[in-house]
């Protein structure tokens, strides 16, 4: 067990660092030299690959190399790809060169995007149904370390050491994480783990074909709305209070992602005990009053330490609703499929929350930072609504999307 979520943290990780720079870091940037709320909210769609991967998922599930690994053939080239792009855009002026920046971006969300496929196959076919609560909140915890590094620390040097060198920083933690990958041996597959023989749309429609599975993918593209909603502008927000580079570093990459890591190994401990519906309405509760909090931030004078403890609270509650989510999105993956299903699962919900953010500039210009963060608290809490539906669907036998949903309504099972 030690041995696999070391593995997966080094991976997750390894995705977390470039992307928290892109989604932490870049926004400030932008703000500072000028650019709209607007145009801020339409870089989230840079983010697409994430979003449209499950089109090509199937063929990363079908295919690959067995004498290396069916998983490992992808992620080894991919993480290679992604330390070169990440050397290249070192040599780009930011300022002169914003577009070659932006279309960097979208590269490299594309190769993470693709090498996550494999990545989240690889973490559902080795972690078993116990596993998966602590798997996932180790998973989420070493995503968020990246993000830290990338999105925090990064942002705190980035006066001192300039644009080249935080690029090069960051291809060089990639390499670091690529040698557990590449002294990993991966088991070939079990025979009910055997790759699919279709590429697509069978594939894809046996998906959203099955009792209840669309009703649950509307609890993913609801559920994180209203944070995504709030936290698209947090960073906009804090550089028009007047903090600089650095302090938004200390705060959102530093103190908010640490509270993420914790509160994701938190709820991961704690979805076995109270189980997988029961954790994800406690913390989705505790998350609409979080997101709602940024409202009395943005009212009246700034408060330093009331941003910090609302930033805290925000992203620890987030790591919780995080880390439950992914447990139940591996539970409706079925054996074989792990890569694909899981991929569409993921596909909805950065989707749905891409969308979101790319509003959000639209929404704070209109309203208001005060009015903006309060429709986010609620929008937290009426997004609920799907889970419930969900939950009553599964109870009352009118759902086939958790395997272990049949057995928990005979007496056994998670609640």
């Amino acid at each position: 067990m030690v041995r696999k979520l070391g593995l997966l943290s080094s991976l997750y990780l390894a995705q977390g660092l470039p992307y928290g720079f892109f989604t932490q870091a870049l926004p400030a940037m932008l703000r500072q030299q000028g650019v709209s709320l607007e145009g801020i909210g339409l870089t989230s769609l840079l983010a697409l690959p994430w979003g449209l991967k499950f089109l090509w998922a199937p063929a990363v599930d079908r295919l690959g190399w067995p004498r290396i690994g069916r998983r490992r053939s992808w992620i080894l080239p991919l993480q290679g790809a992604a330390i070169l792009a990440l050397a290249l855009l070192s040599g780009v002026d930011p300022e002169g060169g914003l577009g070659i920046v932006l279309a960097g971006v979208f590269v490299i969300n594309l190769i993470a995007a693709t090498q996550d496929i494999a990545t989240d196959g690889l973490a559902v076919t080795i972690l078993s149904h116990g596993e998966r609560g602590l798997g996932n909140g180790i998973q989420v915890a070493g995503y968020r370390l990246g993000m830290i590094l990338g999105g925090g620390a990064l942002l705190i040097v980035y006066d001192r050491l300039g644009w080249s060198r935080i690029f090069l920083a960051m291809a060089a933690i990639l390499l670091l994480t690529t040698l557990p990958i590449a002294r990993y041996r991966e088991p070939p597959p079990a025979d009910d783990e055997a790759p699919p023989t279709s590429l697509g749309r069978e594939i894809i429609g046996e998906f959203f074909g099955r009792p209840g599975m669309l009703r649950w993918l509307g609890v993913l593209v609801a559920f994180k709305a209203g944070e995504h909603l709030a936290t698209g502008m947090l960073r906009p927000f804090l550089i028009d209070r007047g903090l600089d580079l650095e302090a938004i570093g200390w705060l959102t990459g530093t103190a908010g992602f640490v509270a993420g890591l914790v509160g994701a190994i938190a709820g991961g401990a704690l979805v076995g005990p109270l189980g997988r519906y029961r954790a994800l309405v406690i913390f989705g509760l505790m998350q609409a009053a979080a997101v709602a909090a940024y409202a009395l931030v943005a009212t009246g004078p700034l408060s330093i330490e009331l941003l910090y403890g609302v930033c805290v609270a925000e992203h620890f509650v987030g790591g919780m609703v995080t880390v439950t989510l992914f447990t139940l999105m591996m539970d409706a993956c079925r054996p074989g499929m792990a890569g694909t299903e899981y991929t569409i699962q993921a596909s909805v919900y950065v989707l749905a929350s891409g969308v979101v953010s790319a509003l959000s500039g639209y929404v704070a210009a209109g309203l208001g930072y005060v009015w903006h963060f309060g429709l986010a608290g609620i929008a937290c809490l009426l997004m609920m609504a799907p889970l419930v539906l969900h939950m009553a669907a599964e109870r009352d036998g009118r759902s086939a999307v958790m395997p272990w949903a049949p057995a928990r309504r005979g007496g056994g099972g998670d609640a």
